[in-house]
């Protein structure tokens, strides 16, 4: 126990090399682990290393040395980061708006420039991404906002707040005291997508839980379940490179 107590705190970080690749390892100790594991979040790029309390640092740098070709190999697999810029194309609702940018003071809107939808951009051009994902959030508000005026009709319960962030492991969360937390990226995402994940976090203010009961609930006001559950699982994953 003395020596436990007296061990030099972990470092935040593993680097190892692979070949000619540097690889910075994210540490992540936890009393509850019981082997060395790894993950690569295909949202951020970030690579993982869960490690058991006992488990000695030498130890876990062995086993990330051991592990560079699979790290190498999953994260020739991470989606490529796209910044909001102009002239990139982006899925507004799911479907591709082209950022533009035009001279003058104004808003951020929805066009058309010959025929094709655009996100028009004014202002400063240095500020283009910042003014994007402004819009992006906004927008996002709105459609969570109806979507839940939808489902407080058919369930009978409201939200005590609802919030917007860029949430990485989860799409949306409820709260014990009945707030709701949504990713912003889900403006990115087809409707449906949105609108299950709002009846998906509005059924849980009745069912805090995820038994039969609760989705049986979700099920019976939400038409879309197994489409936008299908659609997160082949595609959800993408919007995380956006911005």
């Amino acid at each position: 126990m003395r020596s436990m107590l007296l061990r030099t705190p972990d470092p935040e970080f593993l680097e190892i090399r692979h070949g000619s690749v540097d690889l910075q390892i994210a540490l992540r100790r936890r009393p509850t682990a019981r082997r060395l594991t790894l993950r690569v979040s295909n949202a951020t790029g970030e690579v993982i290393m869960t490690v058991p309390s006992r488990t000695s640092l030498a130890t876990a740098q062995k086993f990330a040395v051991s592990h560079g070709g699979w790290i190498v190999a999953r994260l020739a697999k991470v989606p490529a980061r796209m910044p909001f810029e102009v002239g990139l194309a982006i899925p507004l609702r799911g479907e591709a708006h082209l950022i533009a940018h035009r001279a003058g003071r104004g808003a951020c809107a929805v066009d058309q420039i010959d025929g094709e939808p655009v996100i028009v951009v004014t202002g400063d051009s240095a500020h283009v991404a910042r003014r994007v994902r402004d819009f992006l959030q906004r927008e996002v508000r709105r459609d969570l906002t109806a979507a839940a005026e939808v489902y407080a009709a058919r369930l009978g319960e409201r939200p005590r707040r609802i919030t917007v962030r860029d949430t990485r492991s989860r799409w949306g969360s409820c709260t014990a005291s009945g707030e709701l937390n949504f990713s912003w990226r889900l403006i990115l995402a087809p409707p449906v997508v949105l609108d299950y994940l709002v009846a998906h976090e509005m059924a849980h203010l009745r069912e805090m839980n995820h038994s039969a009961r609760f989705w049986n609930l979700v099920g019976s006001v939400c038409p879309n379940v197994d489409e936008a559950e299908r659609w997160l699982k082949r595609h959800g994953a993408e919007l995380h490179r956006y911005g």
